[in-house]
């Protein structure tokens, strides 16, 4: 960053939401909480306001963003919008799904927000102070989720703080966020095909058998980076991960879930919607304590557990230096 900051802290309440509103407006950048984790905006349509998005996190170039919007309207202004899509959205939106589209040509968004890709992700999400928000500026927000690249992301603002005070311009405070985990994000191809992309709180498969009778196709190998969140390396501690354990070593701070009992734990009653709403608030636990290694219970993988199993998996995967995550 080539100046510093004076991070302010407020309340998501009228009055800091028309702060947040004055400051994306200007280019600047605002932590936002959502229902999944706390995102980092700053307004979609400006190339200097994006770029500090890239600088404060040190994201790669090459990692697109997520465009929030207010509903179906807007998103058809930046996406060549389709049946398929209306399709996939119609009971999910508002909400934690992220539908990645054919980008309009027109769409006046800052290139490194597609990061070159013809393609462009959007999502319209659910949390009242996201909504207002959106609905206070005239133009679609950009915002990946706000912490340094690559390590865990934010589910509260003293996250948040604890990994970009003094880089950004404001947090807008509305205690822990719902979901816990980052949406879920679906492909539709020009054939009207689905393709999930990142595994989330919404159930793809489920709701592709339900429009469809049929279960989604698999994804298929060695595809390219299409959107957030596919990196091998990803949601990292800072220290080695070890999955599926009953019994910790001794140097190991263990994150239980369900009768497997730990320092922490996801979900005491082994419940897959608790366990996503605590999994970066234990894993940031974790990283703070003094033990030099983390360990993590079974989790399921039905539901919502596909999402977290996803996310630990790249929790514990060995940070890959070239790829800048």
């Amino acid at each position: 960053m080539d100046r510093k900051y004076v991070t302010e802290k407020v309340l998501a309440d009228a009055a800091g939401i028309a702060r947040a509103a004055e400051l994306l407006r200007a280019g600047g950048l605002v932590a936002v909480p959502t229902e999944t984790v706390y995102g980092l905006a700053a307004r979609a349509d400006r190339e200097e306001a994006v770029a500090r998005i890239f600088a404060a996190k040190g994201r790669p170039s090459f990692n697109p963003l997520i465009v929030h919007v207010r509903d179906e309207e807007q998103a058809a202004r930046y996406a060549r919008w389709s049946n398929a899509a209306q399709t996939a959205v119609e009971t999910a939106w508002p909400g934690p799904l992220t539908v990645v589209l054919p980008s309009r040509p027109d769409a006046g968004l800052a290139p490194a927000v597609t990061a070159g890709l013809p393609t462009v992700a959007l999502r319209c999400p659910a949390h009242p102070a996201m909504q207002q928000l959106l609905a206070a500026v005239d133009f679609p927000l950009a915002a990946p989720s706000a912490n340094r690249s690559g390590f865990i992301s934010p589910t509260s603002a003293d996250h948040v703080l604890a990994s970009l005070d003094g880089r950004i311009d404001l947090v807008l405070d509305a205690g822990p966020t719902e979901a816990g985990v980052e949406s879920s994000i679906l492909a539709i191809r020009d054939d009207g095909s689905w393709e999930e992309l990142r595994a989330g709180p919404i159930d793809l498969d489920a709701l592709h058998r339900q429009y469809f009778g049929k279960d989604m196709p698999a994804p298929g190998e060695g595809r390219t980076l299409e959107a957030p969140g596919q990196l091998a390396s990803h949601y990292a501690p800072g220290k080695p991960l070890r999955l599926g354990v009953r019994r910790p070593e001794t140097d190991e701070f263990m994150i239980g879930f369900g009768a497997t009992r730990g320092d922490v734990t996801l979900s005491a009653g082994g419940d897959l919607g608790e366990a996503a709403r605590n999994l970066y608030a234990c894993l940031h636990k974790a990283a703070g304590s003094q033990k030099p290694r983390i360990a993590v219970a079974q989790i399921p993988g039905e539901g919502v557990g596909k999402a977290i199993n996803d996310r630990l998996r790249r929790a514990a995967a060995p940070v890959d230096q070239s790829s800048g995550s």
